[in-house]
Order: structure tokens, then sequence, then C-alpha cells
């Protein structure tokens, strides 16, 4: 499948003629160009740089057909449209959009002890991708790429780096950027690197790129 980096926590899944969107939050320029393009939306928590409840209540009124996945907290709000939206958690496995997908996780990283901890949870795609949102939550499946957070309010280098070891991924990707100058993101992805701390590098891959994965 072919993934596509969007600023910030947002990335695009493709394959033949299946696209969902992960993440398309309020820090992500082209959201609403991801959500029109995509089957699906998959979000795995509440905040805004993750979920923008505007744009995506839109694309639901426009767009019957547009499928709408994530926590209860997220979905509960358009209670009135059980048809396009789907509350997810630990342990649900579902056939999204063409996608084959695992749900993993169950709270947002700590912030500090004065904010409440939100649910979040993970996804992972096909068997080999894994988009944790805001979490360190080590999956118990294999992982071929893992999209790994680099910035934000409840980040750590040095948890992020034995998150990486843990989930033992073959290949590193960076998400959750925009807190970083291109110093800093550079600077992060050394020491992320089998010269330092991980086995695997972190890959940059430029907003509006598409790999292979």
């Amino acid at each position: 499948m072919q993934l596509t980096k969007h600023a910030h926590a947002c990335v695009s899944l493709a394959r033949e003629d299946s696209r969902i969107v992960i993440d398309p939050g309020t820090f992500t320029p082209d959201a609403a160009q991801a959500v029109a393009a995509a089957e699906a939306v998959l979000i795995t928590h509440e905040h805004f740089d993750h979920f923008d409840e505007e744009l995506i209540a839109k694309w639901l009124d426009a767009r019957p057909e547009l499928r709408v996945y994530g926590p209860a907290s997220v979905v509960e709000r358009w209670s009135a449209r059980r048809g396009q939206v789907t509350a997810v958690a630990a342990g649900d496995c579902l056939t999204i959009g063409g996608f084959e997908v695992a749900v993993f996780g169950d709270l947002h990283a700590s912030i500090h002890r004065d904010i409440p901890r939100v649910a979040n949870v993970g996804y992972l795609v096909e068997g080999c991708l894994y988009h944790p949102g805001d979490a360190y939550h080590v999956p118990d499946a294999r992982v071929g790429t893992l999209l790994l957070p680099t910035s934000g309010p409840w980040t750590k280098l040095g948890e992020a780096a034995d998150f990486v070891r843990e989930v033992a991924p073959s290949r590193l990707i960076q998400i959750h950027e925009v807190m970083l100058s291109e110093v800093g993101q550079q600077s992060t992805a050394r020491f992320l690197s089998p010269e330092m701390l991980t086995e695997v590098s972190l890959a940059i891959v430029p907003i509006g790129e598409s790999v292979e994965v």
C-alpha cells in the first residue's frame, strides 16, 4: 500500500481503489482534501491536532457514504449518524475501506497530572503499519512500519527510543513533527538511529510525498 505523509499526525493509505485517512486535525492544512478523497476516516483521539470536528462534520453531511471510526469520546457526538460512525476500542478487528485494521491501546500518554488523560487508540493496518496516536502503547502484534510521534507536550526522546526498541519495527517513519524545526527533526533522527539509540533509522518523509509500505 502507499502512504502519503500529510502535516503533523495525518497520513493517507491507498491501495488499488481504496483509501483511508488517519488523524486529519487542525494542524494539517490539506486535511479537507485528504478526507474528501477517502472512503473512511480513522481518529485516534479527540485532541484538535488529530481531530478537526468541524471539518469531519462537514464531510459527513456532504458525503453520506463516508465512514468515521474512533473512540466513543469522538464518535458519540454524532449519535444521529449511527450508520456513518463507529466507536472502536482495543481488541476490535475491522475491515475498513478494503483494509484490515486492528485496534490497540486505551489512553493518551500523560502530559501532566493536572491534565486528564483521554481515550486514545492505535491502529495496525494490514498487519504491518501501526499509527499509535499519542501514546507509546506497544501492540501485541508484529509491526513492520511504525509511525513515530516526535514532538508534543507529552513526548520524550528517551521514552520514544524505548518504545521503538520494544516494538522492534523494520521501518520507522516520523509523524507528529509540527512542533520541531528542521534542525530539531534532524537531531531527533540522529538520536533515533543505529548509531545511537535504536536499531532502525527514523525516516523523515516530506509533507505531500508518498512511500510504499
